[in-house]
């Protein structure tokens, strides 16, 4: 704009200059047209400096832009891990939930050892172990008997080793199936939150790489306003230079002839001075889990019941489900989770072990809703339960 008042001002300068050189004749044509050529020449020297300008701004655009596309592209690709670690934890947790029905079975099989082994315990305390093998290998009636019986009370030894060395086995799979599921759980949820830390930076980064570009886009439009208002100078000032070599020409024409080369210049001169445009652009602006492993951890399959379903409305611990219909409280079998024990089951919350059934057997559980119908509702589930105390 100040190259603008300037250059008007100059102009306006060289029109009453010339004006005033045909009325009193006090300055010759040839020293107008000199100014005015000197005019051109710093009219000139603005437009290379708009265009280097506009050039310059020009590869600034470009660079910002290559970087938004950067951007993008980083963007989409992260979009694409997102939904592929999405679809490996959906298939991750079906391999879970089958984990977990596999668990139930290996902790109903543990249980179920549990009770052989203690009778054969109890048989053992009650009975000297090596009276009897004297007692059944001395009765055989020939060799071949005794060798028959002696093999036998070897596959008897054998078989509580093995029912032992079984048991311990299968309490140590479980919780290496316990703590493989924490495992996976723990690592699929920590690659899934740091995906999406990742992608929320890349939102903020694309905000910033498109605050710039349209920034830029802003300078760029602005330069080249003003390389547009120095080209229109600029034939302004080529029209001067022509007026004033025609003057020079006819610098001994009659007066009329001179009055109407003044109101013509002093015409374009005011048509110059009313050429200003401006131009905008806005900028757009844009915009977790939890694993634990404990021994006092297991999964069961889980049913629902409630006060409408049953005989009577008081629990085995003496609890009215049809007065307390909202109380939290599990059905389960003690000898795997005592009565009275306060539990935290999975897509239910903490409630009481306070009644039992004569469905629920192993790792089975019955959790008490307020009605049938939310009973059902519930369906059944595998669901990890803790033992809180």
């Amino acid at each position: 704009m100040r190259s603008l008042k300037k250059l008007m001002a100059i102009s306006l300068s060289s029109v009453i200059f010339l004006t005033s050189a045909i009325v009193v004749q006090a300055e010759t044509s040839q020293e107008t047209l000199n100014k005015a050529k000197n005019q051109l020449n710093q009219n000139q020297q603005l437009i290379n400096e708009k265009e280097a300008e506009k050039q310059k701004t020009l590869k600034e655009l470009e660079a910002v832009q290559d970087e938004l596309k950067s951007v993008e592209t980083v963007m989409q690709q992260n979009k694409e891990k997102i939904a592929n670690l999405q679809a490996e934890i959906e298939v991750t947790q079906q391999q879970i939930e089958k984990k977990k029905e596999e668990i139930v079975v290996l902790e109903d099989k543990v249980l179920a050892r549990k009770d052989v082994m203690k009778d054969r315990l109890v048989s053992l305390q009650n009975t000297d172990q090596t009276n009897v093998v004297l007692e059944v290998l001395l009765n055989a009636k020939d060799f071949a008997d005794f060798i028959s019986r002696a093999t036998a009370i070897s596959l008897i030894f054998d078989g509580d080793k093995d029912i032992l060395e079984q048991q311990q086995a299968d309490l140590q799979k479980i919780e290496e199936e316990k703590l493989a599921i924490d495992q996976q759980e723990e690592e699929l949820t920590g690659q899934y939150d740091q995906l999406a830390v990742t992608q929320n930076e890349l939102q903020q980064n694309l905000a910033k790489r498109q605050e710039a570009v349209s920034a830029v886009q802003k300078k760029f439009a602005s330069v080249s306003k003003e390389v547009e208002l120095a080209e229109s100078q600029k034939s302004a000032v080529l029209a001067q230079i022509s007026q004033a070599e025609s003057t020079l020409k006819k610098e001994q024409e009659e007066a009329k002839k001179r009055e109407v080369v003044k109101v013509n210049t002093s015409n374009k001169v005011a048509s110059v001075s009313n050429k200003t445009t401006s131009n905008k652009q806005t900028s757009s602006k844009p915009s977790s889990n939890k694993s634990s492993s404990s021994k006092d951890v297991i999964y069961v399959s889980a049913t629902a019941y409630s006060h409408q379903d049953t005989k009577s409305d008081i629990t085995a611990l003496g609890y009215n489900i049809k007065k307390n219909k909202n109380m939290k409280l599990i059905a389960v079998d003690p000898a795997v989770i005592p009565l009275g024990s306060k539990v935290w089951v999975e897509g239910y919350g903490e409630a009481i072990a306070g009644d039992t059934g004569g469905a629920i057997k192993g790792h089975k559980i019955d959790v008490l809703m307020p009605s049938t119908s939310k009973a059902k509702a519930w369906g059944r589930k595998t669901v990890k339960i803790k033992i809180l105390d």
